[in-house]
């Protein structure tokens, strides 16, 4: 007894320094690259300038950008709040439902997780899917499955609405379609990885379901838009400061890693939205493949879609450079669209959303679907905006 006592105290104190000794390697591996990144950018830019850029577009990003961002999350949230409190959801609902079947093979009722996300985030999938009631519907694969069916309509009220206060609600609406196109692709590969592991199971046996969803507040007419609107609000101020963080660190780092100088002549200067430019160099040695795909004609755009990986918000900041360095087409807004919407930061809400139902091993299947789907995405919006104009062309 005392040597088991012994030997287990022995194999602990092994475990403690395996872990210390582990963990010191990973703090000198991070601080290399760390120290070596700052080091190359402040070697190429100056380290005066480059601190300067890194405030300079941050600031910039915080004044100019998030706050242009959050006016919308305030408007659509308390838009989105009124068409929930009103029924317009159900209705949208109810004429969409015939197409959940033939398209995605879900329920008819998983119209709602699409109209949820789009209305408001991803993490809305949570809330519905936890609903014993509302899972009923469904079978465990499609349950599982409408993580990515929900993501790829993440944000897209505001993504919408974004590019239509820039004037580009035209390619928008195609972006849409994109992002649908990309939601099937996505949604299909998904159910195709994991049907034949949990077969044709239901999520919840109907004797254990019970209707606890509910849509509509007490009160008067007026106190139920007064308090619809106000509460929608709040919430879109909630989702306008979350993606702070976001967009001033990814974005910035992005933007440093997109652009060059301001002016060539001149050199650095510490200007916001200046860096080394390695993200377009990478990108260019294989330029034909992005302009096949996506139609981009500039490798600097390639910066748009590898963001909206982490975060859509903060690839949208991106939008208002490309436009002022003249770099972005229609075509290149639909495919944004399209590609944001789709993907919408699904790299940071997968593994919570399917960790909260319980899967948490078939993220790595959750995220490959959804990659192959965004991708998707991006090019139905391409070669559908160009059809559209050939189209109008000839006519």
């Amino acid at each position: 007894m005392e040597n088991a006592a012994i030997n287990s105290f022995k194999r602990l104190k092994q475990r403690r320094k395996d872990f210390i000794r582990n963990r010191s390697y990973e703090g000198i591996i991070f601080l290399v690259i760390f120290i070596g990144f700052f080091s190359f950018l402040g070697g190429k830019m100056g380290t005066t300038n480059m601190l300067n850029t890194i405030m300079k577009t941050a600031w910039d990003l915080l004044m100019n950008t998030v706050f242009f961002i959050m006016g919308i999350t305030v408007l659509s949230g308390a838009l989105s709040k009124l068409f929930i409190e009103f029924g317009v959801v159900r209705l949208l609902e109810f004429l969409l439902r015939p197409l959940m079947k033939p398209l995605f093979n879900l329920p008819g009722v998983a119209a709602l997780a699409g109209l949820m996300t789009f209305f408001s985030d991803n993490p809305a999938i949570i809330s519905l899917s936890n609903d014993k009631y509302y899972s009923s519907y469904f079978k465990k694969y499609q349950l599982i499955s409408l993580t990515n069916f929900g993501t790829a309509f993440g944000m897209g009220l505001i993504v919408l609405a974004f590019m239509a206060g820039l004037g580009y609600i035209g390619p928008a609406m195609i972006g849409l379609f994109g992002a649908t196109v990309g939601a099937i692709v996505s949604t299909r590969l998904m159910q195709r990885f994991i049907r034949k592991d949990l077969g044709e199971e239901m999520a919840v046996p109907p004797n254990e379901s019970e209707e606890v969803l509910s849509f509509k507040s007490e009160g008067g007419t007026f106190m139920r838009f007064l308090n619809a609107i106000l509460d929608g609000g709040k919430g879109g101020v909630d989702l306008g400061l979350a993606i702070i963080p976001g967009v001033l660190i990814i974005s910035t780092a992005v933007m440093m890693l997109t652009f060059g100088a301001k002016d060539a002549a001149l050199g650095y200067q510490g200007l916001a939205y200046e860096g080394v430019p390695i993200i377009p160099k990478l990108a260019g040695y294989i330029d034909w493949f992005f302009e096949a795909l996506f139609g981009f004609q500039n490798p600097e755009l390639v910066a748009f879609p590898i963001t909206s990986l982490g975060a859509v918000g903060a690839a949208l900041s991106l939008v208002k450079e490309f436009i002022s360095q003249g770099i972005v087409t229609e075509n290149n807004i639909a495919v944004f669209t399209a590609m944001g919407m789709c993907w919408s930061g699904y790299l940071s809400t997968h593994t919570a959303m399917l960790d909260s139902l319980g899967f948490r091993q078939l993220t790595s299947r959750a995220l490959l679907s959804h990659t192959i789907g965004g991708i998707a995405a991006g090019i139905a919006a391409n070669y559908g905006y160009k059809l559209l104009v050939y189209i109008l062309s000839v006519m």
